[in-house]
């Protein structure tokens, strides 16, 4: 084997809150992993600062390498997974399972007994990853996104509890 074969493992990605300090980072991350239903600065700032919500991010080798944003409606037992991106430099290295856990885990904390979500019905990688991560189909809107693309809704439930209890 040469060097040229052989490849270091990434080192594991740390996870922490977002803070406003990830704004400009953040920014860029949405702009080049998505192509439309783009978070704006505004919007980011928004989230940083609200208590409503979880702004988790990971960070490999000094980089962000992605970030899972979880809300949580008031008076409600559900937490919705509002955005997840993974840095294109840190693509299938589990940087997005180990962001959809630790959403999982943070809306747990908050005693939110259901997670749901929306992902675009063409995003086949990522409804593959949410159904090999326990979510469930229950539904579809039409013509969601920006791009006029339908959004499949899965939701999972958290801790143990089942879904309709």
């Amino acid at each position: 084997m040469n060097a040229a074969t052989t490849r270091a493992p990434a080192p594991p990605a740390k996870l922490r809150r977002g803070r406003l300090g990830d704004l400009d980072t953040l920014v860029a991350l949405e702009q080049a992993v998505f192509t439309t239903d783009i978070l704006s600065r505004r919007s980011f700032r928004r989230f940083l600062a609200s208590s409503n919500n979880a702004l988790i991010v990971a960070e490999q080798a000094g980089q962000l390498a992605g970030y899972a944003l979880v809300l949580y409606p008031p008076r409600s037992k559900l937490a919705r997974l509002y955005s997840v991106a993974v840095a294109p430099h840190s693509g299938r290295r589990g940087v997005g399972t180990l962001l959809l856990k630790a959403a999982e885990a943070a809306a747990a904390r908050r005693h939110r007994r259901v997670m749901r979500l929306e992902v675009h019905a063409h995003n086949t990688r990522a409804i593959a990853r949410y159904e090999k991560s326990g979510y469930r189909l229950f539904g579809r809107r039409r013509r969601y996104y920006d791009d006029g693309g339908d959004a499949l809704r899965f939701e999972k439930a958290l801790g143990g509890v089942h879904i309709g209890d």
